[in-house]
């Protein structure tokens, strides 16, 4: 599956790969990682990228937002993932679609200018046990990015219905986990009948899609970027007096795995056009995108560590900030099982 991108989308990716790798390079990953006080969301890097207008990135013209499409969004998570970045951008993102897609004009007018500003930080809580009754919601969630920060919940309840929720209504409890990955903050989200204002339409499906392309494109973002520092250190490690990147086994390994990430990064790329142009073959383009995305950063940075040798398995090399993020997001939004279930349903089923 081939996909390419305009020159636009070119453009805007090697502008953002340019100020990630000046602004907060890997050496600023690991002082979010290392900082066990921190709430893992640096303040210069999201008021730096509120002035450049990436949160506005989905946002409609009206609500002051850029206006562009899915597959411009995969191209900063692209980049988000090349980086390891921390914050939460991408989990606003996904939240501030569930009220595009699904809010009503209040509430798109109450959020999303603030979004497309950086003056406003959400995150989605879904997949736990939450329930609603009388325009109140109480339940847990687990596992929910950046909650300790954000201004506003979107959070899943019942049936899928979404709600907006004040964490600083009395009622909420949100609770730091501690994180293998620490590109990222975990939370537990607790709700004991907690006022909320419900999103009239029902597009979770349609956002848990979108997430998941956002996510898959993450995980091509950390998978090229392993593959590459894995290929050259390999043309420089020496053993036996000859480059371990001559040697044949490692040689088909890594053949493999650029064929993989390719593949990976063309599903990731055709998967958000395929949303934003609401083709036939959407729903299985998602799934495919995230399951090869999720087999793939897994299996790379997995190598990373092995074709580094000793040094790879260290605190000190980079290795590890890699792994550790494919890890989590590998089962975030759906693993790769879930979605090679799907695309059965889809195909098979369906014929």
């Amino acid at each position: 599956m081939f996909f390419s991108l305009t020159d636009e989308q070119r453009a805007l990716q090697a502008t953002v790969r340019d100020f990630l790798a000046d602004r907060f390079p890997l050496s600023a990953v690991r002082d979010v990682y290392d900082d066990d006080a921190g709430d893992g969301d640096p303040a210069e890097l999201w008021k730096s990228i509120g002035e450049q207008g990436w949160l506005a990135v989905l946002v409609p013209e009206e609500h002051d937002g850029l206006g562009l499409g899915l597959l411009d969004a995969a191209v900063l998570a692209r980049c988000w993932g090349e980086g390891c970045v921390p914050g939460p951008f991408l989990p606003t993102l996904v939240a501030a679609e569930a009220i595009r897609l699904g809010g009503t004009p209040e509430q798109q007018r109450e959020w999303l200018p603030r979004v497309a500003a950086g003056d406003a930080k959400l995150t989605l809580a879904a997949g736990g046990r939450v329930t609603s009754d009388n325009d109140t919601v109480s339940g847990t969630v687990d596992h929910v990015e950046y909650a300790h920060v954000a201004d506003a919940l979107v959070v899943a309840a019942d049936a899928g219905g979404l709600w907006l929720v004040d964490p600083k209504s009395d009622g909420v409890s949100v609770t730091v986990n501690d994180t293998l990955d620490r590109s990222t903050r975990l939370t537990r989200v607790q709700l004991q009948r907690v006022p909320a204002q419900r999103l009239p339409k029902a597009v979770l499906p349609e956002v848990l899609d979108r997430a998941a392309v956002l996510a898959a494109n993450d995980l091509a973002g950390i998978a090229r970027v392993a593959f590459a520092r894995t290929v050259d250190y390999d043309k420089t490690r020496e053993q036996f007096g000859k480059p371990v990147g001559s040697f044949q086994v490692i040689k088909h390994t890594l053949a493999d795995l650029h064929v993989a990430t390719t593949m990976a990064e063309h599903a990731g790329w055709y998967a958000a056009h395929a949303l934003d142009a609401r083709l036939p073959d959407a729903a299985l383009a998602v799934s495919v995108a995230k399951a090869k995305a999720s087999d793939v950063a897994r299996d790379v940075t997995a190598a990373m560590i092995q074709f580094h040798g000793g040094i790879g398995y260290t605190w000190e090399h980079d290795a590890h900030l890699f792994f550790k993020r494919a890890k989590r997001i590998e089962y975030q939004y759906g693993d790769a099982a879930t979605h090679r279930e799907r695309i059965a349903r889809l195909v098979v089923d369906a014929g």
